[in-house]
């Protein structure tokens, strides 16, 4: 996947749902809580869950799952 689109995908994060990143080698990542950090200098792809951030490699990224918003 390009950067871009990962971007996209995640652009509504907002701290209330769950994301799945399985890489093309087969590891996941969940991310509890999940928002997009802002692009900064480093133009790298990241995520937080508040206490962390993650450093995603678009390209080795093989699919995502986001949780849909709890409902009310």
């Amino acid at each position: 996947m390009q950067p871009d689109e990962l971007r996209t995908a995640f652009s509504r994060l907002d701290g209330k749902r769950t994301v799945r990143i399985t890489f093309a080698a087969g590891q996941t990542l969940v991310v509890d809580g999940a928002v997009l950090i802002p692009v900064e200098d480093d133009g790298l792809l990241k995520l937080t869950d508040g206490d962390r951030e993650f450093v995603v490699n678009s390209a080795r990224v093989a699919w995502i799952e986001i949780d849909l918003p709890k409902k009310p």
